[in-house]
């Protein structure tokens, strides 16, 4: 049975369809990938399978019970609660249990505690272990963690948090409560790398079912098994994940230009036939062939596949560059406390950034890279979690920056177009228009529209203000100018950010037919794996340079990972002797020091029962002499010493 049905949905905002007739089904163990451009309609047909809206037409059926779970790209408001005490609230029954466990506890230390007392508690406990109840604090911590939470993070009140921390949150208390069908609308948008491949694995293992929206390819292809692909208001269903969708939807495209063509070619055939016989001796055969022609028309007409706008992204260089591009040599990577240019040696018709000074304790080293080479035409891709040092190196790289140590060499004719992750070069206040003119004076209006309208800028967009653009037409701006710039060495910071899937794939095209050299700075795994001829990694304050794409270094990765845990099982004789031996030291440790506790617990076990002797005989006297409030008090004495023994005597058991 599936976990959730559409029929027949439409969603309209005034005269403007989204989208309508779209029925679709969500069956247990389903793992789906939304796609489509951006505006067609995905968030809000999420929001439809959530219940968060209402469709103007057809209707949603959830299975009775179902435990759904939706992440929208902007988190609620925030709360007062702190992250913390968010989570916990994931599992108010288990802690609810652990407060009648505790109550239960309270009543078995009493002197009138019964053995159905103690079954009741061991029932109780079993339940509560079973059901993860001695778990739960852990797992708040590994996910909270995984998902790049710091320790000190969480017990910050959720209104503190950034918006992005914020939907990290909320995506981890979905996380921990396990619901039967998820909803993630973007949900590695805030995530480093290291974030997303936890969120991968976490995703792998998961037992429900799941539609994911996301412009992560690489991350739909773990994760997903079915593509949904909503385009012109349709929703296209297909097997396999991101990669075999490209290779389906290309085939039923064509499959659809074929058929068209066909019909076309029908059609064009019998009305050439109907146009010779109609007045002819054929005139009955002609009408008969009209007639079933315009029936055909009427119901089963075949209509080319439409075809959105794409950008007509294409950069070649005539400039060549030497055939060293980048070198460092014993690099350090990081930034003074305060600002220094750096030192510049021409050298072999390029020029080598150097450290104007040794750095100081003040100052701040990112990374070390000892030896760096990137030759013409090499395509690096430059990966490492937040902060690591990235965008740092690419300043120095820039010359914006020196480094701390060693020396960084751009090599002879090379010259660098950067597109920086946010656009912060373009004046607000500018019209498309006016930059693109700025980019490259040669260019007339006209051409100056005609090359903006390769990157769909048409009509009066041209004459919008920086300010009005969103972050994806940003992005479509800014290569617009690096591709009017004649560059043999691009430098692209997360080039792929805010641009949907289309335009990615058009941007990885015209970075494989580039014929200079690349610098990708980017979470864009898939973009990576497609295009790179090394991986360069900053881990652990050091840059690894590994050889390949994406998958290689993973590869890489895995068989380090492998050689380790297998260099830590083969011991020699010597080391295992030595490691028994050091077991056996260790356990006569803790036994010597159980001895110890065992005997000063023994102690004032004696002590105890000695003080208890006392006061018991102070009671008998006391009760003989009908003093009351004495006996009330020695009585209440009594009875906490002779709590505290029962507990003594639990731990001396324990320890002998």
């Amino acid at each position: 049975m599936s976990l959730l049905t559409a029929n027949d949905l439409a969603m309209a905002y005034g005269p403007l369809d989204v989208f309508e007739g779209l029925s679709c089904a969500v069956a247990p163990g389903d793992r789906i990938g939304l796609v489509g451009p951006n505006g067609e309609g995905k968030t809000t047909l999420l929001r439809i399978l959530a219940g968060e809206l209402q469709p103007t037409a057809g209707r949603v059926h959830r299975r009775r019970g179902l435990r759904l779970g939706y992440l929208p790209q902007i988190p609620p408001p925030a709360s007062d609660r702190t992250l913390w005490q968010d989570m916990l609230d994931v599992f108010a029954d288990l802690r609810a249990e652990e407060a009648a466990l505790a109550e239960l506890e309270q009543r078995l230390a009493l002197p009138d505690a019964d053995d159905a007392l103690l079954d009741t508690y061991a029932a109780h406990q079993y339940a509560f272990e079973v059901r993860g109840g001695y778990e739960y604090p852990l797992r708040i911590r590994q996910t909270l963690t995984g998902l790049g939470f710091m320790p000190e993070q969480f017990h910050m009140p959720l209104e503190q948090l950034s918006g992005g921390q914020r939907t990290r949150a909320l995506l981890a208390r979905l996380l921990l409560q396990k619901p039967q069908l998820l909803l993630l609308d973007e949900p590695t948008n805030h995530l480093d790398l290291q974030a997303v491949e936890w969120l991968e694995h976490t995703l792998l293992g998961w037992d429900g079912a799941m539609i994911i929206v996301a412009h992560d390819r690489y991350f739909l292809d773990r994760v997903v098994t079915k593509i949904w692909e909503l385009a012109w208001g349709e929703l296209h269903l297909y097997r396999g994940n991101y990669s075999h969708y490209v290779q389906q939807r290309q085939e039923r495209l064509q499959q659809m230009q074929k058929a068209y063509e066909a019909q076309q070619a029908f059609i064009a055939k019998e009305q050439d036939f109907i146009r010779r016989n109609i007045a002819g001796q054929k005139t009955r055969q002609a009408q008969g062939r009209r007639t079933r022609l315009q029936r055909m028309l009427a119901k089963q007409q075949v209509f080319a596949p439409r075809k959105r706008r794409r950008m007509s992204l294409q950069m070649r260089t005539r400039l060549r560059s030497g055939e060293l591009v980048v070198a460092g040599k014993e690099l350090l990577i990081g930034y003074y406390a305060r600002p220094r240019p750096p030192i510049v040696r021409e050298r072999s018709g390029g020029h080598v950034y150097l450290a104007p000074q040794a750095p100081t304790a003040a100052d701040t080293v990112l990374f070390r890279a000892d030896d760096i080479e990137l030759k013409r035409q090499e395509r690096v891709g430059l990966i490492g979690a937040n902060g690591t040092g990235k965008t740092t190196f690419v300043k120095t790289l820039l010359g914006q920056l020196p480094p701390l140590g060693g020396e960084l060499r751009v090599g002879a004719s090379v010259r660098i177009g950067y597109l920086a992750q946010v656009q912060e070069g373009f004046d607000p206040r500018q019209t498309l228009l006016d930059i693109i003119l700025a980019a490259d004076p040669r260019l007339t209006i006209g051409e100056a529209r005609h090359w903006l309208a390769r990157f769909l800028f048409t009509g009066d967009d041209v004459g919008k203000t920086v300010s009005t653009l969103s972050g994806g037409q940003r992005s479509r701006l800014a290569l617009a100018v690096l591709s009017r710039r004649e560059s043999n060495f691009l430098v692209l910071d997360e080039p792929t950010n805010h641009l949907d899937i289309e335009s990615q794939e058009v941007l990885q095209a015209m970075l494989d037919d580039f014929n200079g050299t690349v610098l990708l700075v980017s979470h864009d795994r898939y973009l990576i794996d497609a295009l790179a001829t090394q991986v360069w990694v900053i881990a652990d304050g050091r840059l690894h340079v590994y050889e390949g794409n994406y998958s290689d270094y993973v590869a890489a990765r895995q068989q380090a990972s492998r050689k380790t845990d297998s260099d830590n099982s083969a011991l020699t004789e010597s080391q295992k002797q030595r490691q028994v031996l050091r077991k056996q030291r260790r356990q006569r440790r803790e036994q010597e020091k159980r001895q110890q506790e065992a005997a000063a617990l023994e102690a004032h076990i004696h002590a105890l029962e000695a003080e208890l002797e006392q006061l018991g005989k102070q009671l008998t006297s006391a009760s003989q002499a009908m003093q009351l409030d004495e006996v009330q008090r020695l009585g209440a004495e009594y009875a906490q010493k002779e709590e505290t023994l029962h507990q003594l005597m639990e731990k001396w058991a324990d320890l002998v």
